[in-house]
């Protein structure tokens, strides 16, 4: 399935670059937008929250970055009134079993990847979209 609109909120800009070619390769979705800091992507959220089709399809989400973290991120995002389902994935480098287990308290994510993403991985992610 091909999705029409993902972000990835990441500090991390060669992840993004390498994630952005992988999809864009891979054909997995239309646009892809990247944010370096989830405050960013909030707020881009929050001004499009009343238009489905300015809204993503999926998220891409590390845990560990500066300004604001990937479960701050969490904690505001449930917050905002958006009807349409944003399928979010945490993508991360963090092996530790405290975020493991805190991603598992979020029911609503769709999974917890290990970096680095591959075309395999890309895959399974996009058919849960």
């Amino acid at each position: 399935m091909k999705n029409k609109k993902l972000y990835i909120i990441d500090d991390d800009k060669l992840s993004v670059k390498l994630m952005s070619m992988l999809i864009k390769k891979n054909q997995t979705c239309d646009e892809v937008h990247a944010f370096f800091n989830a405050q960013s992507a909030l707020e881009e959220l929050e001004k499009n929250s009343n238009d489905n089709d300015k809204l993503p399809d999926g998220i891409l989400l590390d845990l560990n970055m500066p300004v604001m973290d990937g479960w701050q991120f969490l904690d505001e995002f449930i917050l905002f009134p958006i009807k349409k389902e944003i399928s979010i994935f945490i993508v991360t480098s963090s092996i530790d079993p405290v975020d493991i287990e805190m991603a598992k308290k979020h029911t609503f994510l769709k999974g917890y990847i290990m970096k680095p993403i591959t075309a395999e991985k890309l895959k399974e992610m996009s058919k849960m979209i």
